[in-house]
C-alpha cells in the first residue's frame, strides 16, 4: 500500500503557490534540483503528472489542482496532530517576524494563552516591515513570519483579507492640507506602493513627516494632528479616526495577511505556535 510523504506534499505546494521551481528552490533553502526530483518522486507516487513545465513557469495539470486541494489539508492535520499530541513535551526558541502594526494590536491578542500552554517554548520576535521580514525568512534568520502582502501576489498561508484605511486624529484637519501630510512605520512599508500610486493617480501632492520604524512614533504623530496615515482597520490604535469618503483620499489595494512557515525541518515548538496562529485568525481573535 502507497503512503504519501508529507515533505514531499509541502514541496509541491511552494511550487504550486509560487508557481516556479525556481522560486520554490529559494523559499526551501534546496537547488532546483532537489524540488524538481522531489516532485517527480511525487509524481511516481501518485502515477500522474502534477505538473507542467514551460518557459515560463509551471501550470498544474487537473490531477494537480486536485491534489493542491487535499495537499493543504493533508500538511495542516499533519501538523496540528504534531503540535496537538506534543504539548507536554514541547520546548525551544521560536524566532518569528510580525510587521509593527500586527506586533502591537494583534499579537497581544495570541501569545498569552500560547505561553500558558507551551510554558517551555522561548519566543523570539522580530519587528519590521513585511519587506524587510521576507528577506529574513527566506535567509533562515526567523522559523515564522505573519506578512501583509498585497492580495494580488501574496505567496503565504492565508490568514485574513483587510484593505488599508486612511486615518487621522479624531476631529483633526491634518487629511485637509496640501501637500497631504502623512507618514508610514518605515521607508520600506508594504503599504508605500499603493499609497503613492493612489495619491498620484488622485493628483493629490504629499509629503513624508516622520520616518521612523516604530507604531508608537506614527501614533503620535498621528494624535497630534500632523500627518495621517495609512493603517490596517484592525491596527487602527484607540485615539485615531478612520477617515471616511468625505476626506477625498482615494481607496487602497486589498492586503493578504499571511504566514510564512517552512516547507520542511520545522520544530514543533513553531508547529505548535503556527497552528495557535492560525486558530486565533480563523476565530477572529487576532483583531480581524
Amino acid at each position: 500500500m502507497k503512503n504519501l510523504d508529507i515533505g514531499l506534499l509541502r514541496t509541491f505546494l511552494h511550487v504550486a503557490e509560487t508557481r516556479s521551481m525556481t522560486f520554490a528552490a529559494q523559499r526551501l533553502h534546496m537547488t532546483q534540483g532537489a524540488v524538481s526530483q522531489q516532485i517527480k518522486r511525487l509524481e511516481e507516487v501518485l502515477d500522474r503528472r502534477i505538473l507542467d513545465r514551460g518557459k515560463t513557469g509551471v501550470t498544474l495539470t487537473p490531477e494537480g489542482e486536485l491534489l493542491l486541494m487535499k495537499a493543504r489539508t493533508l500538511v495542516e492535520m499533519n501538523d496540528s496532530i504534531l503540535a496537538t499530541l506534543a504539548i507536554t513535551e514541547v520546548a525551544g526558541i521560536v524566532r518569528i517576524g510580525v510587521p509593527h502594526d500586527l506586533m502591537v494590536m494583534h499579537l497581544p491578542n495570541i501569545l498569552p494563552a500560547f505561553v500558558k500552554a507551551y510554558p517551555l517554548v522561548e519566543i523570539s520576535l522580530l519587528a519590521g516591515s513585511s519587506t524587510e521580514l521576507i528577506r529574513s525568512f527566506d535567509s533562515g534568520l526567523l522559523d515564522l513570519a505573519i506578512l501583509e502582502e498585497p492580495a494580488t501576489h501574496a505567496q503565504g498561508e492565508l490568514l485574513a483579507m483587510e484593505r488599508p484605511v486612511w486615518a487621522g486624529k479624531k476631529d483633526g484637519g491634518a487629511w485637509q492640507k496640501r501637500p497631504l501630510p502623512i507618514c508610514l512605520v518605515s521607508e520600506t512599508c508594504v503599504f508605500k506602493p499603493t499609497v503613492l500610486r493612489e495619491l498620484a493617480r488622485a493628483s493629490i501632492d504629499w509629503r513624508n513627516v516622520v520616518d521612523y520604524p516604530s507604531m508608537e512614533a506614527i501614533t503620535a504623530t498621528v494624535q497630534a494632528d500632523l500627518a495621517v496615515t495609512a493603517l490596517l482597520p484592525s491596527t487602527v490604535p484607540p485615539g485615531l479616526d478612520i477617515l471616511g469618503e468625505e476626506a477625498g483620499l482615494p481607496v487602497l489595494d486589498e492586503f493578504a495577511i499571511s504566514l510564512r512557515i517552512p516547507a520542511h525541518g520545522i520544530s514543533a515548538a513553531s508547529l505548535a505556535l503556527a497552528d495557535a496562529i492560525r486558530s486565533a485568525y480563523a476565530a477572529g481573535e487576532a483583531g480581524c
